[in-house]
């Protein structure tokens, strides 16, 4: 990846060449990173958009907003950041008087920064089991594991996780209830796996499943993108990273189904095999690119 710099807490951001050569930043163009994390993508677009160009940064979360200030205060120069949802983007935009954009990201994973903020993101945290990107928002994930009926439970395991055991790990949840911390709950999750039979983490759909309610995320998504694809000028790019099926067939369906956008990866791209040696996160990326038409 010559010529790419790597994200200044360690981070290495996801498919970053593919994204650059998509996206094709100018100098004098406006790029919005709906979920500028710590900054990595910001980064090499900032670079290539000052001067005369700007980036609007959006997260929700405000300790990876000032992780991000610091990360490019170098290229202050060509950055607004926000903090807001990138659900929001329309009213964003007109907030700062910009009425069409020359390309948008999306990068839909969890930073680093989340992952390390001890808000129950990772399996082994044994902080609060919250799971929320926006701490002013009112429901965690702890109301949901203590709170909902089991039957609902596993229904958002099922539905947003995708979990063939969505039943099973609902049961045994409500049965040792109450859990309040995310290593106790991934603990209680794997007991339910044979062992040896997973590629992945045994908690890997349950905590994905629980954070994409609390954080509501594909509703958030969908308007993002439906939004988005108004906002770009003619010729405008539209990038957007996904890490699971659920998230990837509601970008591949939006870009298709706007009459505005035309699809440029008729498969999306994905890592090589030296990036995923390199990066491990990056396995299960995907990148889908429209253009305004």
């Amino acid at each position: 990846m010559s010529g790419f710099s790597v994200e200044r807490n360690g981070h290495i951001p996801v498919l970053l060449k593919e994204v650059i050569e998509n996206l094709n930043p100018c100098p004098g163009k406006i790029f919005v990173d709906g979920t500028i994390g710590g900054g990595g993508h910001a980064r090499e677009i900032l670079k290539r958009i000052i001067p005369g160009g700007r980036l609007i940064g959006i997260d929700v979360d405000d300790g990876t907003l000032e992780v991000t200030a610091r990360n490019l205060r170098d290229l202050s120069e060509g950055l607004i950041l926000i903090k807001g949802n990138y659900s929001d983007l329309r009213e964003i935009l007109q907030g700062l008087g910009i009425e069409g954009v020359d390309g948008i990201l999306l990068d839909l994973g969890v930073s680093s920064i989340q992952l390390k903020s001890g808000r129950g993101f990772s399996f082994n945290d044994i902080g609060p089991l919250d799971m929320r990107m926006d701490v002013s928002k009112e429901m965690k994930a702890s109301d949901v594991v203590n709170r909902f009926p089991e039957n609902k439970l596993a229904g958002i395991i099922w539905e947003y996780g995708e979990e063939k055991r969505a039943k099973k790990i609902a049961r045994a949840i409500v049965r040792a209830r109450p859990i309040k911390i995310p290593r106790d709950l991934a603990r209680l999750i794997t007991k339910l796996f044979p062992k040896g039979s997973k590629r992945i983490h045994p908690a890997t759909k349950t905590f994905q499943a629980l954070r994409i309610c609390v954080n509501d995320e594909l509703n958030s998504l969908r308007r993002a993108l439906k939004d988005g694809s108004q906002l770009l000028r003619k010729g405008g790019r539209f990038c957007v990273i996904s890490f699971h099926s659920l998230e990837d067939r509601v970008v591949k369906d939006s870009f298709k189904q706007s009459e505005g956008l035309r699809v440029l990866t008729k498969k999306p791209l994905i890592p090589g095999i030296e990036e995923v040696r390199r990066n491990p996160r990056a396995r299960s990326a995907k990148l889908r690119v429209a253009e305004a038409i």
